[in-house]
């Protein structure tokens, strides 16, 4: 036996004990699977079926000997008794198989694939509303057709040398491939395909995301996995799929990683719904609109080599729906093509009119610029023998989960060759129907990560506004039920969640239409504004739905205007107007530079997820999600103050007799989560700097360091609201009181409140920003970048600040509490951090901070000799001067190395 097929039959062994492999079933003609076999025992009878193995003949590279391929069976032969599909692609239906039937004109020809999710887990994100799609062709190889998927990324002007490198320099992929069963038809010269081999695989790649999330071996079973239903229309085919995973056995209850899904019988086995749209791509291209930075549209992105002048080979084109007028002469006309949005027969019916305005909202933007009626609404039929996830059905669905919070997601599905939207697919959760009182730090679905194999077609596909509005409207309604303001069985109530699931729906549809985010346009009013109902219902909140607007909630005995977002904001008219107007070839560029150049107008203010975020790097602090008002500063002193008045209130409410406890418990942690909000927004101001995209022309510089006085005054919010002794005060009663719901929670540490760890965890949230080094480096920049003789705030005005705040019990004559030793605890691990460690932290910090160190040093040391400290202060004390001393012996060990 030669050493190479010792090599192989090694291999092959390995292999079927190990199982299959879905990427493997990529890489060769699928076998045509089984009748489906009923879903397996309980584990105490056996495990579930090992999934199936295909292994290839030979490895790459050997000599082989090929024995001569049956010849194909007669067309008719094949199909005899099968039920045939007509259609665009014409199928046919036998019992478990299913054959696309290939003519020749369909080969080496663009279609697209959109691959959609429609059965879940009902957890960790696995939700049925995962989209995907490809532009694919069929390619013929012997035996075998390949479903290719097309690099449409990378181009050069066709028919010049450029174009052959481009077509050389990257590679396409192949999705799956299938057996060719019959000889050529004699008449229409077409062939058949098993579909299975297509369609019968991991096609999504979700046995990685499986494997990912639950670190369980979780793997495709082809045999088990079928065909639930097939249908061609004139456009395009489509295949619904029911996709079996498992794993041969439970993994190891002590791994700590593994944690397996918590809604299935048996978590060795899982079947998730697929729904897959092979359909025909627009006869003519869509005309691409070129994007332009300072507006926030979804692009698709191209490389384009042809001209050596431009800067960049990158060019990037507007997401948009096709949409055209009727009447191109016009002023207000309706489109040739509507944009039709379908509510699925799943949405609870008292909600559907509430969607259906949240949808229409848009049709606002889309009249001004001379369309009418360019939305429409219609409504799925209980009989209808369509379904909405398939590629000609834009829709808005609901779906269930175990999280018992709220999303919403406005994923959409691009031909990307022009940007052209081909279709939508919203999903809003169950979460909207019920008025929020949940433990939502805890209980919120995060985004997991994406599939290795995966790349959707723009990475800001997944928006978590539902989640964000769930949380703003749990302490919005405890606060206005605590002032008696509303019931949680009122009609008030129920006006406000419908609309709250409005102001999401609109926003949601935004993302279809191919608007970013846009968060610096809760900026736009003033506070007074804001308190105005009048205003706020002609105008809304903020600058724009796009945006993460915060609750619109008054302090106590001031004027209340309108609670959430109720209309487009201007923003929304301007990103419609670029992305939509129509306008003539010749002039569409010129056009197109004239609407961006309004960027500098205030109320068209735009900054997306690039800028926003409440991490170190994010430096802008006029960018935040769930801010509201032309001073976000402003904002945060009031949420402090309102979460203080939710906890005040709630201190001193009686509950009636028998009502849980937990009502306390979940109002207490909503409070704790703004005045986090609004402690991190305060902190973004040191160190912050304003960034805007204008070019020049523009009076405005590009980045503009915050004025020395606010960001003291921010500094000093923080230090006041988080820093003091007496910065969280409780009564010790009403905290013996606060138990989170046993059935929900559980009992012990995790049902129980611990105030302490609450106010650590915020408070180590904001120290961290404000001594990172990306803090640090800003604040030495701002000097470079100030008028001659104007002082900016200094590095060490920064770090004496939070040393004296932090520190202020070592002047003092009592004790040092719980809560301060904590704090002191965790300032100090961060400035021995800073002076141990070899990083990139800018030289002046290290120093400053050493020279902080010994002056802390000196003051541990007197107080240290004070009387009335605790046995815990002055352990608390001697452990941290033997810390510092410790450090500053290191670092000087280590400079002088």
């Amino acid at each position: 036996m030669t050493s190479i097929h010792r090599t192989f039959k090694l291999l092959s062994a390995v292999l079927v004990a190990l199982g299959t492999s879905g990427a493997a079933l990529a890489q060769r003609p699928a076998q045509t699977p089984p009748q489906p076999t009923p879903t397996p025992p309980a584990p105490q009878q056996q495990a579930p079926v090992q999934p199936t193995v295909q292994l290839p003949t030979t490895l790459p590279g050997t000599p082989q000997n090929t024995p001569a391929q049956p010849q194909p069976r007669p067309f008719d032969s094949v199909v005899r008794e099968a039920t045939e599909i007509p259609g665009f692609f014409t199928l046919y239906e036998k019992e478990d198989r299913v054959w696309l039937e290939l003519k020749p004109e369909q080969f080496n020809k663009p279609f697209y694939l959109s691959i959609n999710r429609t059965r879940g887990l009902g957890e960790n994100f696995i939700y049925p509303f995962m989209m995907r799609g490809y532009v694919v062709e069929f390619r013929k190889v012997g035996n075998l057709v390949q479903m290719i998927a097309k690099n449409t990324r990378y181009m050069a002007k066709e028919g010049t040398p450029l174009a052959r490198a481009a077509e050389q320099s990257f590679t396409d992929s192949l999705l799956a491939s299938g057996s060719i069963v019959s000889s050529p038809h004699p008449e229409r010269k077409s062939v058949l395909v098993e579909a299975n081999g297509f369609f019968i695989t991991d096609l999504p790649g979700d046995s990685t995301t499986l494997e990912s999330t639950y670190h369980a071996p979780y793997s495709f079973d082809q045999r088990n996995s079928s065909f639930t239903k097939v249908t061609s229309t004139k456009d395009m085919a489509t295949f619904e799929v029911s996709a079996h995973f498992a794993m041969p056995k439970l993994p190891n209850p002590n791994n700590r990683e593994t944690a397996l899904p918590d809604t299935l019988e048996d978590a060795r086995s899982l079947f998730l719904g697929y729904y897959y749209s092979l359909a025909k791509l627009p006869d003519e291209p869509m005309h691409p609109r070129m994007a332009d930075a300072r507006i926030g549209h979804f692009v698709s992105r191209h490389n384009e080599y042809s001209n050596d002048l431009a800067p960049f080979p990158r060019q990037y084109y507007v997401n948009r729906w096709r949409l055209e007028k009727k009447d191109p002469n016009a002023e207000l006309s309706e489109p040739k093509q509507p944009i039709v949005y379908w509510l699925d027969r799943n949405i609870p019916v008292e909600y559907r009119d509430t969607v259906k305005a949240g949808v229409l909202e848009w049709n606002k933007a889309f009249e001004r610029i001379g369309f009418k009626n360019a939305i429409r609404v219609e409504l799925q039929p209980d009989d209808a023998d369509f379904d909405t996830a398939d590629l000609r059905h834009a829709s808005i669905r609901w779906y269930l989960d175990t999280s018992d919070g709220a999303l919403a997601i406005g994923p959409r599905r691009v031909d990307p060759r022009t940007g052209e939207i081909l279709d939508a697919d919203i999903a809003i959760s169950q979460g909207w129907t019920r008025l929020p009182r949940r433990l939502s730090g805890e209980q919120f679905p995060k985004p997991m990560p994406r599939a290795a194999n995966s790349r959707s077609e723009d990475d800001n596909s997944l928006c978590s506004y539902g989640a964000e509005a769930f949380q703003e409207e749990s302490f919005a309604t405890g606060l206005l039920e605590a002032r008696g303001d509303i019931e949680p069985d009122s009609p008030q109530a129920e006006a406000i969640i419908k609309a709250t699931l409005k102001d999401v729906v609109t926003h949601e549809v935004g993302h279809t239409l191919g608007l970013r985010h846009n968060f610096r346009a809760s900026t736009i009013y003033t506070e007074a504004q804001l308190a105005d109902p009048e205003f706020t219902h002609t105008h809304g909140l903020g600058g724009s739905v796009m945006d993460y607007n915060a609750w619109n909630i008054a302090l106590n005995n001031e004027k209340q205007g309108e609670y959430v977002m109720s209309t487009l904001g201007p923003y929304d008219y301007w990103a419609i107007e670029y992305a939509y107007r129509e306008l003539a070839p010749d002039h569409e560029k010129a056009a197109l530079s004239k609407i961006a150049a309004r960027s500098t107008e205030p109320q068209l203010a735009y900054a997306t997820d690039e800028e926003g975020g409440m991490g170190a790097e994010a430096a802008d602090p006029e960018v935040n999600q769930r801010d509201l008002g032309s001073d976000p500063l402003a904002f945060a002193r009031r949420r402090m103050a309102l979460s203080r008045e939710l906890w005040d209130r709630w201190q001193t409410r009686k509950l009636p007799d028998d009502e849980g406890r937990d009502v306390l418990f979940r109002n207490v942690v909503a409070g704790f989560s703004q005045y986090s909000l609004a402690a991190q927004l305060a902190a973004k101001y040191v160190g912050g700097v304003v960034y805007v995209r204008d070019r020049a022309g523009s009076p405005r510089a590009s980045f503009t360091p915050i004025e020395p006085d606010r960001q003291r005054e921010a500094l000093k919010l923080v230090t006041d609201g988080l820093f003091k002794t007496d910065s969280f005060k409780f009564n010790p009663e009403f905290l013996t009181r606060l138990a989170a719901d046993p059935f929900e929670s559980g009992v012990g540490e995790r049902a129980s409140f611990t105030l302490s760890q609450r106010v650590l965890a915020l408070q180590t949230t904001v120290l961290d920003r404000l001594m990172s080094d990306a803090v640090a480096s800003r604040l030495l920049d701002t000097s470079l970048k100030l008028a001659e003789g104007k002082k900016g705030m200094s590095l060490s005005d920064l770090y004496d600040g939070l040393q004296q705040a932090v520190w202020s019990d070592l002047k003092g004559t009592s004790d040092i509490p719980l809560m301060r030793r904590n704090l002191q605890r965790e300032h100090l691990k961060r400035v021995v951090y800073l002076l141990t460690r070899n990083g990139n932290a800018p030289a002046d910090a290290r120093s400053l901070q050493r020279e902080n160190a010994r002056q802390l040093a000196a003051q541990i040391k007197t107080a240290q000799r004070r009387p009335g400290l605790s046995k815990e202060a002055r352990a608390h004390l001697a452990d941290c001067l033997d810390t510092l001393e410790e450090a500053l012996k290191a670092q000087m060990q280590r400079v002088n190395a």
